[in-house]
């Protein structure tokens, strides 16, 4: 599968290859952008509808709503296109951040076990979580939260683990 341009937050050396790469379902900005986007449009009405009398408190107020409307709306999408997940031929990634990164990075020799967790609604939806365990660790190490099509990224990864397990190089 061809994929873009290499992201800036992480270098593959050459006989490394991106085989999937994601950010969250939709679904992952919650109602806050709903929310933020029904605040903005609310106060737009108010600032059109008390605005015809000139500019009063109802016309700030409806100033005040819209903005704050908005930059939750705006800031709901920011985190959610700032999150990334990426599969390599050797490497899992996962990205957060906007101001600053957190980058979790995890070597595929490290994988230890996968699971694939689809609630009911995200079998409707189309997305689920993707939970990766490392050797020497009970506990999840690297969650894909709200992966869309999770069934397809954890073939993927499967697949990659097949591979690296065939080449010996698991371990």
């Amino acid at each position: 599968m061809a994929f873009g341009s290499t992201p800036d937050w992480f270098h593959i050396s050459d006989d490394e290859a991106i085989v999937w790469e994601s950010r969250p379902h939709p679904v992952a900005m919650g109602s806050t952008l709903p929310v933020g986007v029904g605040l903005a449009l609310a106060g737009f009405l108010v600032i059109g509808w008390s605005g015809a009398d000139g500019v009063g408190l109802l016309t700030l107020i409806g100033v005040l709503v819209t903005v704050t409307g908005t930059v939750l709306a705006f800031a709901r999408y920011l985190v959610w296109t700032n999150t990334r997940y990426v599969i390599t031929s050797a490497e899992l990634y996962k990205k957060r951040g906007i101001v600053s990164r957190d980058v979790t990075q995890f070597r595929l020799e490290r994988v230890q076990n996968i699971s694939l967790r689809q609630s009911g609604i995200g079998r409707l939806l189309g997305y689920g979580d993707l939970t990766v365990y490392t050797a020497g660790s009970g506990d999840p190490e690297l969650v894909f939260e709200r992966v869309p099509k999770p069934d397809r990224a954890s073939s993927r990864l499967s697949d990659q683990l097949e591979t690296v397990t065939t080449d010996g190089s698991a371990v």
